[in-house]
């Protein structure tokens, strides 16, 4: 993944990063879920990750994204 094609939006739990890709999903964004930890595992060389992920958007979408983890984290803290 380009670094200059795609910007990290979020970062949280598996259960926080679910509600950010279901509401940009629901906005017609397609994001980029990178889970370190589960990519070792299946590289064989076991989960030394914390059970973070993060989510990343095409810059094109970014300005809208923002706007939608934004609002989420706002639900979120409420």
């Amino acid at each position: 993944m380009s670094s200059t094609e795609y910007t990290k939006v979020y970062y949280g739990n598996f259960i926080l990063v679910t509600r950010v890709k279901s509401e940009l999903q629901n906005a017609g964004i397609i994001p980029i879920i990178k889970d370190e930890g589960e990519s070792q595992r299946l590289g064989g060389q076991g989960s030394i990750g914390n059970g973070f992920q993060e989510v990343f958007v095409h810059n094109d979408e970014l300005e809208k994204a923002s706007a939608i983890v934004e609002k989420v984290k706002a639900e979120m803290e409420a």
